[in-house]
């Protein structure tokens, strides 16, 4: 997984691209895995800040 920030005055952007080996992931396959790279990024973050 790739992360890139971009900061400027409103705040900062955050862009994963998550990368696979061949073959590339089934659509079942991807849907599970971004709702489990967005828990953890969005809902575990934030419990490490005490919100």
């Amino acid at each position: 997984m790739v992360f890139d920030l971009n900061g400027g005055r409103s705040g900062t952007d955050l862009r994963w691209t998550l990368l696979t080996e061949q073959p590339a992931p089934d659509d079942r396959q991807h849907r599970h895995l971004c709702q489990l790279i967005g828990t953890l990024i969005n809902a575990n973050l934030r419990y490490t800040y005490g919100q």
